[in-house]
């Protein structure tokens, strides 16, 4: 069986705090059918435990949906809303990891997603970007990640109807994940 550092170079076990200031949460959702709204949430913490191997590894973060940003005011309200994440019941979301596998720097990571108070399980495909000691001494992990859910399957449902047909806001949602990990 091959080791961590055998299928990660870099990376070594133990604990890798994730550095909110250089991570980061994105999404992308087709909007009126033709054309993408793009936005950014911010994850305020989370952890790496890093084990021997891949299946002893796991993964947990904390992001808060009071900080949705895509670049309008009024549609970061309106998605703080009720119509939508209704930050004011549920501000924050999580992901735990359940399982994580895979033979090389791209793996998947299972795991029970929360938002708007409904936990999902999706899958993450990850890409391992490589460790670095940074100008401080920490040594720092990347990692890239994307998983499609359905923004109905967690009780988002706002929508409006097209006079051409369709719906204002699809339901399919790409999420991807930035991330830097210090290592404990």
């Amino acid at each position: 069986m091959s080791t961590i550092t055998d299928l990660l170079p870099g990376l070594t076990a133990g604990t890798w705090t994730i550095d909110p200031s250089h991570t980061e949460a994105s999404f992308t959702v087709r909007h009126a059918g033709i054309s993408k709204v793009r936005g950014t949430v911010a994850v305020t913490e989370g952890a790496l435990s890093i084990g021997e191997d891949l299946a002893a590894s796991s993964v947990t973060a904390v992001l808060d949906a009071t900080k949705v940003t895509t670049g309008d005011a009024n549609r970061d309200g309106h998605l703080q809303s009720g119509d939508f994440f209704d930050v004011e019941n549920f501000p924050t979301w999580t992901f735990t990891s359940t399982s994580v596998s895979g033979t090389g720097a791209s793996f998947v990571a299972v795991g029970d997603l929360t938002i708007h108070g409904v936990t999902q399980s999706v899958e993450l495909e990850v890409t391992y970007n490589g460790s670095a000691v940074d100008p401080f001494g920490n040594t720092r992990a990347g990692f890239e990640a994307t998983t499609t859910i359905s923004r109905k399957e967690f009780g988002l449902t706002w929508n409006a109807a097209l006079e051409a047909g369709g719906v204002l806001v699809a339901d399919k949602v790409k999420i991807e994940l930035d991330v830097s990990a210090i290592k404990a």
